[in-house]
Parts: C-alpha cells; sequence; structure tokens
C-alpha cells in the first residue's frame, strides 16, 4: 500500500500534510529513515528527575540524554490519567475529541477499547515500512478487542494490556501478543467486591520481575530490527504502585539496597528505587543501540503519561512534581506537565531547552515528520519538528483537557500565559497567570473577567459530544 492511499484509508476525506521541507535543509532526505524510541514512563512527577531539578536521588543516564538533546519545560500530557492520555498520544486528539476521555473499565477486563477504525501513528509508520513494537502496558483494549495494540500499528506486543492487572509487577502471566505466557509467581487476587472486579492482585512469591522481562523484550526487538527502520514504544509500568498491596509495600522493585542508610520509609526507598532502575534501563537502551552501531540515526524520546501519584506518606520529600500544584487525577499543572527529552544526534542541538508549548496531541504529526512521512491533518495536533530543529514554530492557540470518571468531571484550558480550570460542571472557573503563579495559588478570575469570559466561550467549545463521556 502506497502512503497515498494509506492516508485516504485511514483517514477518509481529511487532506494529507507534505514532508515538511526543513528534511531537505537538515540532511535527513539522503539517510535512512531514523529509528525512533519512545519511553513513556507510568506516574513519573516533573520534578523526579535530577535534570528538572531532583536533588534526593539521581538521574544520570537520563540527565545525559537531556545534555545530549534538548529539554522542553511546558510540555503536557494527554490527561491526567493513564488511558486518555495514552489515548491522546497515539491518536493526536485531545480528550475534548478523543475516544477515550478516563480511566472507565470494560467487561471483561481491561479499559475502554479504542476503535479499530482510529488513526494512530504507529498505524502510519507500519504502513511506510517500520517494524513496530509496544513493550510495556497499553491500556486501550484487551487481545482480541477493537483496542488490542495489534490493531493499532504494533508488529508485535509484549507486555499488559489491562492497567488494573499491570498495577502487579510480579503478575501471573503477560502478554506475547494475544497469548498468555505464565510466569513463576503466586498471585493472589482480590475481592469481586473490590473496585478492580477482582482483577487486582497481589503476589505471594514474587520471583519474575515483569518490567525486566519487558525491557529484554525490547531489547531483543532492535536487535531483529536493526538493518530496518523501526519504531520502539516502551510504555514502562516504572514508577507506578501496587495500590491493592500493603502500605509499605506498594512501589514493587526487586531492591532498595543503594539507600538502605538513608531515614526514609520504606515505599521512599523503594520509590526512589524504581525511579533509578527506569534510568538505568534507559543508559542500556543507549548502549545497545551504539553497539548496534544505529546510535546516530535513532531519534530518542523520553516523557510521562501525567504527574506523580499523591504520596500521602512521603511527606511530600520528593517534591515529585517540583513546584506544581496537584498530583495525578488533577487538571492543576501537577498533574498534566510532564517531562519531554528528545535526543536526535546531528540535528537536535545538545544542551538545548524549550519553553514550546506543547502536548501528547503533537506527537501523531511531529513522529511522522521526524520519519519524513505523509501524515493527515490533525484538528489538535501541532508538530513540534520545528522546534527539533530550531526552525519557525507554530504555537497553539489553546490547550485543552477534560478528565472522567474519578471524580465529578473536570475540565482546564490554556491559553497562552493563561489557565483557566473548572472543577466541575456548574462550578466557577478559576484563572491563573503561569507566568508570574506557576504554583498556582492566586485565582485571577474576578481580576480579569474579560479573559475570563473568552476562556469560558473557549471550554464549552473545545469539547464534542461522546456516549462514554457528558459534561
Amino acid at each position: 500500500m502506497n502512503r497515498r492511499r494509506f492516508i485516504k484509508t485511514v483517514s477518509a476525506s481529511i487532506p494529507a500534510i507534505s514532508i515538511l521541507p526543513y528534511l531537505t535543509s537538515c540532511s535527513l532526505s539522503n539517510k535512512r529513515q531514523p529509528n525512533i524510541v519512545l519511553i513513556l514512563a507510568d506516574d513519573l512527577g516533573y520534578g523526579d528527575l535530577s535534570c528538572y531539578g531532583q536533588t534526593h536521588f539521581a538521574t544520570p543516564n537520563i540527565d545525559k540524554l537531556a545534555k545530549e538533546g534538548m529539554m522542553f519545560t511546558q510540555h503536557y500530557a494527554g490527561s491526567p490519567v493513564c488511558a486518555p492520555s495514552r489515548c491522546v498520544l497515539m491518536t493526536g486528539k485531545h480528550t475534548g475529541h478523543s475516544y477515550v476521555r478516563g480511566n472507565m473499565q470494560a467487561v471483561p477486563s481491561g479499559q475502554l477499547p479504542l476503535p479499530a477504525s482510529e488513526t494512530t501513528f504507529a498505524k502510519i509508520l507500519q504502513a511506510n515500512g517500520y517494524a513496530t513494537g509496544c513493550f510495556g502496558k497499553w491500556g486501550l483494549g484487551i487481545a482480541g478487542s477493537s483496542g488490542d495494540p495489534l490493531n493499532h500499528g504494533f508488529d508485535v506486543f509484549f507486555g499488559y494490556h489491562d492497567q488494573v492487572l499491570a498495577h502487579n509487577s510480579y503478575p501471573e502471566y503477560l502478554y506475547k501478543n494475544r497469548e498468555k505466557v505464565y510466569l513463576d509467581n503466586e498471585v493472589q487476587y482480590v475481592s469481586k467486591d473490590h473496585w478492580s472486579k477482582g482483577l487486582g492482585s497481589v503476589s505471594s512469591m514474587k520471583k519474575e520481575y515483569s518490567n525486566d522481562l519487558i525491557f529484554e523484550q525490547a531489547m531483543n526487538f532492535m536487535e531483529a530490527n536493526v538493518d530496518n527502520p523501526f519504531f520502539l514504544y516502551f510504555p514502562t509500568t516504572i514508577p507506578h504502585d501496587n495500590g491493592e498491596a500493603p502500605r509499605g509495600e506498594r512501589f514493587e522493585v526487586p531492591e532498595n539496597e543503594q539507600f538502605a542508610d538513608k531515614e526514609w520509609s520504606d515505599e521512599e526507598k523503594a520509590y526512589a528505587s524504581l525511579v533509578v532502575k527506569l534510568d538505568d534501563y534507559v543508559g542500556e537502551l543507549e548502549k545497545k543501540l551504539e553497539e548496534l552501531n544505529i546510535a546516530d540515526n535513532t531519534v530518542f524520546i523520553f516523557t510521562s503519561d501525567n504527574g506523580a501519584l499523591n504520596p500521602d506518606n512521603f511527606e511530600n520529600r520528593f517534591k515529585s512534581n517540583g513546584k506544581l500544584r496537584g498530583y495525578k487525577r488533577d487538571v492543576y499543572e501537577g498533574g498534566i506537565r510532564v517531562p519531554l527529552i528528545v535526543k536526535w544526534p546531528g540535528v537536535v542541538e545538545p544542551g538545548s531547552k524549550s519553553g514550546h508549548i506543547s502536548g501528547f496531541q503533537d506527537y501523531l504529526t511531529t513522529v511522522c515528520d521526524i520519519a519524513g512521512i505523509e501524515h493527515p491533518e490533525t484538528e489538535d495536533g501541532i508538530s513540534f519538528m520545528p522546534t527539533l530543529v530550531n526552525s519557525e514554530q507554530a504555537a497553539h492557540t489553546s490547550l485543552y483537557w477534560e478528565f472522567h470518571w474519578w471524580k465529578p468531571s473536570i475540565r482546564a484550558m490554556r491559553l497562552g500565559k493563561w489557565k483557566a480550570v473548572q472543577m466541575g460542571p456548574g462550578e466557577n472557573i478559576e484563572l491563573y497567570d503561569l507566568d508570574r503563579d506557576i504554583e498556582e495559588r492566586f485565582d485571577v478570575s474576578t481580576e480579569n473577567p474579560e479573559i475570563l469570559s473568552k476562556m469560558r466561550v473557549m471550554l464549552d467549545k473545545a469539547r464534542t459530544p461522546s456516549e462514554h463521556w457528558s459534561w
């Protein structure tokens, strides 16, 4: 299938955008399409990396990634929780338009499955010659459903389809494509009266650690595809907790001896160890790319699916979200502003930083531009490729989020320096000036009635009706 026929197939009457002209100026046109490695951390906060301000533990490999690439300081996840954020990432539609807008559970398990007809950038890459692999937590539909990752552009999958099962890092089984791979762990599932409908679990015998197994498969995928361009999507479960485990055991990691001398709680030690383990994975991935002699033609992208969990027993020691207000499940900055680091040897200026306001809805266009592939127009996304190549960058008119199911539905919008937050239908709209008040401490709605009125109208226009999510 050629590119134009594919674009017409996946996007119906949506016109395609041509390959961006700056590809030639970057001397990319005479190279093989670059490999793309996308690491998506799970509940990693804006302040959890030492390059973003963490001082209690270090992430030297991710810091090195930042020194050799570009750090974004105003980058946003698609949602303050897992499933809708991943939907925005894959489809380029913000949560006012996306199919998944909350962590709704499906029957018999998994989350609301993404329709097979949705366009994802993985589908576009796959149709244009990329080998595609997903290793980790998918969260957009179980095996055999319309949301199965094999229906959305991936040649191979290894990990968890279901986010609830993914709470346990010593699970009964993982999936390889559509087949269960049973592990040597002893697992007890919670009662069916539990909110997880009996799918949450805790292991009494912990032998096989899922993250290490998944990482090994990701490394194997790179080795197997060294001779053709590949897209490696690594949505790890680190540092997500197991909410079904007892206090003190929620953050599951094989060992935390490196912090044994710290006067921290067991969970603090485990959390720090998880972030360090993720940093180790980054270092090993970079080393493998060098060994395979493909590092110079690989784009390395690192980000997180939402802000950090509220550390109610950490005494906020780590300040995982930095100075930002709120946590996971909030549409304040702490729930949605996340790290983004992009390394692209010979293209992205080493040690650079960008304040470009961007979000997960931008990945479909950006990734296609990186690969030099035509892509459908998207209503919500703007490629940040120009920022990567130090070219003139288009700006978002606004960014929008809505989040359902956990609490009364909440929503937010960013318009330049202004941020509007509405904590439920019928509630007053709060207004913050992020240039002066990054911590969102001072509601300035009464002082700025014209801005408030404008954003009220924009909030209502930003969403389309959904059979699953009402406002």
